[in-house]
């Protein structure tokens, strides 16, 4: 009998930003915020945080963080939304801050005096990649050449270095629509849009980890395979026809340790907002195979 034959239907894509390797410490003015607008803006942040980061913002000294209304707290993290001019909007979801606009943006106030604070992205979630059109991973070993002096023929030393480098194709996409079904799933996803502003990011680096489905049934499923890896963008080019979709195509290589993996897809429990949820002792909830 047969064997079932994969195609290409059952891939699938997943995406985690990274965290900022460094807190990046600034001063918020008085007038840095503008309560009326619901938006902020402090020196130094616009090259390194991306909309729908998860912001982690606390006080040097340890003083309460006067920024969000009714938080008396000494730090706190909420998603961004960065405008085109580099003022940011805090939420309380992702989608939220996908979407941007102050409707949803949490009410802010002025601080009663200028506030040495540390920003920092904190990302744990990973998301589907929204609009795969196709994706391309393939993997290379260096030969490390042993020939001698009056070799005739080449010699060559398998235990050489390996990457692993792809492309991901994307029909083009950055904002939610109500009419499409992804905005459905209860944890959003990402789009290309993430990715092409990713490739400008200058302080941090345009690192992502990713999750390149072959196959995937579900999460707890033990014939979901993948590759898993810590991932550099290279390139990325949009193409817009006339009387076309517009389409995106993302080049990536990778920066460590990348693996084949089968199985279920290991994970911690996450709230709506992605934190983490917690045992009584304070360790975070694991996903595991449930046994079947």
């Amino acid at each position: 009998m047969a064997g079932k034959v994969i195609t290409g239907d059952d891939g699938f894509v997943e995406l985690q930003r990274t965290s900022l390797e460094y807190s990046l410490q600034t001063t918020l003015e008085t007038s840095d915020v503008n309560t009326v607008r619901k938006r902020f803006s402090v020196d130094g942040v616009s090259d390194s945080v991306i909309t729908g980061d998860k912001l982690e913002i606390a006080t040097v000294d340890g003083s309460t963080l006067e920024l969000v209304n009714g938080h008396n707290y000494p730090d706190g993290s909420w998603f961004v939304f960065v405008d085109e001019v580099g003022g940011l909007r805090l939420y309380d979801t992702f989608d939220q801050a996908i979407e941007g606009g102050a409707t949803n943006a949490l009410t802010l106030v002025t601080p009663s005096s200028a506030k040495a604070i540390t920003l920092k992205a904190r990302n744990v979630a990973y998301r589907p990649l929204a609009k795969v059109k196709d994706f391309e991973f393939t993997t290379n070993r260096e030969l490390i050449q042993t020939e001698t002096l009056g070799s005739k023929f080449k010699e060559q030393y398998e235990n050489g270095l390996i990457q692993g480098q792809g492309t991901v194709n994307c029909f083009w996409e950055h904002r939610y629509l109500l009419t499409d079904p992804d905005t459905r799933h209860a944890l959003k996803p990402e789009f290309a849009a993430y990715l092409a502003r990713l490739i400008l990011r200058l302080d941090q680096g345009c690192d992502f980890n990713g999750r390149f489905f072959m196959y995937r049934e579900n999460s707890y499923s033990k014939n979901n395979c993948w590759w898993e890896c810590e991932a550099q963008i290279t390139n990325c080019a949009i193409n817009v026809p006339a009387g076309g979709v517009v389409e995106t195509r993302i080049e990536f290589v990778t920066t460590g340790k990348f693996q084949l993996k089968t199985g279920n897809t290991p994970g911690y429990l996450l709230q709506e907002s992605t934190d983490y949820l917690l045992q009584e002792t304070g360790d975070r909830i694991w996903l595991e195979d449930d046994g079947t």
